[in-house]
């Protein structure tokens, strides 16, 4: 029940319409470079002169989609006149980036800091309307059509069960479509119960298919860092070190920023990694707060915070949160090795939208790592690569060690940051070492094994 208040409805068809014409007008929009610059220009003005070339694009793009609906929408009428429309497309965009953090990277933004603009009580009274509207989930439906209590209807949890969850599942096809059948079976259930003429059958569908959607994403999102806790514990034992394989770092060699002996070091990778999982744990929430912060009407100052101006701004929601996930991994582990300060609102991380792009990024970072020691038995079984395995590492178990130690040893020595004074074990210095490892991931003499595993690179794609 909890939950379902944080679950975004997937879009229908209309929706998805709506959004490619969002989409494609933030792809034309400067917004930004326009607005977040110096200039002797009364800041107003130019915020009121990009929103109404954004909303025109919108209202254009909506013509060319469907005439007779454009025409309606804009024949002897302002932008004021259309407010449901422009709150209804941006709620759409909004929730869709919930749903799908790895996309929308260049346009988020935009749209983001737009909103936040357009929120500000002084554009607001100067527009005649706000554009933010709520984001619609799965409880704001069921309750609008007094159906709550169907999510506390056992069959709930099988009807939005994931395959993903169980990896045992994806191994066995008879397994598999046994779970396929008994979803199946669930969904039905509860839409032969609760349909109603208030809730019509593909509404139910959608909720359950929207909550399905988001217990994939938590799956997908976390198995990567279960994975590297997993191998951190297989590999390495806190007690003593291996040969060779000694997680202890030292300040000022090979870039460390920390010093830390074996023991230390293992705990505080295992203690980062704790974390960055019950970050993603809590994802839905945080998309919630991150919003409050950034479109709540509180102002912000442009500052140059090293890699150019950017938005900085308190977010004391994001931050209250953060904390208590934070406290929350600190009473899993009986000691906490490292800073606890979280930085946010300040020239590090200016505001809560940079906060949540880099955490939304830590699947990113871990997956490819995961994969490539995984398939590294695989490759060195294959008579092309086992002479190269066998001859470069000493064989596959070797190399599997000395990929993970050299990401535990360098990817978390506090090193990545532009000055000494902000490099360190705060909670996003643990972040930025990480990405920094990334970084030079063509200097390591593993790195042709990355590519016969497949790699392609960190980031992903931007534009998809």
């Amino acid at each position: 029940m909890k939950e379902a208040a944080f679950v975004p409805l997937r879009l229908d068809e209309n929706e998805r319409a709506l959004f490619n014409l969002l989409d494609a007008a933030l792809n034309v929009s400067e917004y930004t470079d326009k607005v977040d610059v110096l200039s002797y220009r009364s800041p107003v003005k130019r915020v009121v002169h990009e929103l109404n070339e954004t909303f025109g694009v919108l209202s254009g793009l909506m013509i060319a989609n469907d005439f007779r609906q454009g025409r309606r929408l804009v024949q002897d009428k302002q932008f004021k006149d259309n407010e449901e429309f422009f709150r209804q497309v941006f709620e759409i965009g909004r929730r869709y980036k919930i749903m799908n953090p790895e996309r929308m990277r260049n346009n988020y933004g935009k749209m983001i800091y737009l909103l936040q603009d357009a929120n500000l009580r002084e554009i607001r009274n100067y527009l005649g309307f706000s554009c933010v509207a709520p984001i619609k989930t799965v409880a704001s439906l069921l309750e609008e059509r007094h159906a709550l209590e169907m999510l506390r209807d056992s069959r709930c949890a099988a009807a939005t069960s994931v395959a993903a969850v169980n990896p045992g599942l994806l191994s066995d096809s008879e397994a598999l479509q046994r779970f396929a059948r008994s979803k199946q079976q669930a969904i039905e259930g509860l839409v032969r119960d609760y349909s109603s003429a208030s809730l019509p059958e593909d509404e139910i569908r959608l909720c359950l298919a929207s909550i399905s959607d988001s217990q994939s994403y938590l799956a997908s999102n976390r198995s990567p860092i279960t994975r590297m806790i997993d191998y951190l514990e297989k590999y390495f034992k806190p007690e003593k070190a291996e040969p060779g394989l000694s997680l202890e770092i030292r300040a000022g060699k090979n870039g460390a920023r920390l010093s830390h002996s074996h023991a230390s070091q293992y705990e505080y990778v295992l203690q980062s990694l704790l974390l960055w999982k019950n970050i993603t744990t809590s994802m839905l929430r945080l998309w919630w707060v991150v919003e409050e912060d950034l479109l709540g009407g509180s102002m912000y100052r442009l500052r140059d915070t090293g890699q150019g101006l950017n938005r900085m701004q308190h977010a004391p929601e994001t931050s209250h949160l953060v904390h208590s996930i934070l406290h929350h991994t600190q009473k899993m582990r009986p000691r906490w090795v490292g800073s606890s300060v979280v930085h946010l609102g300040d020239h590090n991380v200016p505001n809560a939208l940079m906060f949540i792009d880099k955490y939304t990024q830590i699947s990113r970072i871990l997956s490819p790592i995961a994969n490539t020691v995984h398939d590294i038995p695989a490759l060195a079984a294959q008579p092309n690569t086992r002479a190269y395995i066998e001859e470069s590492f000493g064989g596959a178990e070797t190399l599997q060690k000395r990929v993970l130690c050299d990401f535990f040893k360098h990817g978390f020595d506090g090193s990545g940051a532009d000055n000494f004074f902000d490099a360190g074990s705060c909670i996003d210095g643990r972040l930025t070492s990480a990405w920094n490892w990334c970084s030079r991931i063509e200097k390591k003499s593993f790195f042709h094994v990355f590519l016969m595993a497949g790699f392609v690179g960190f980031d992903g794609h931007f534009e998809k």
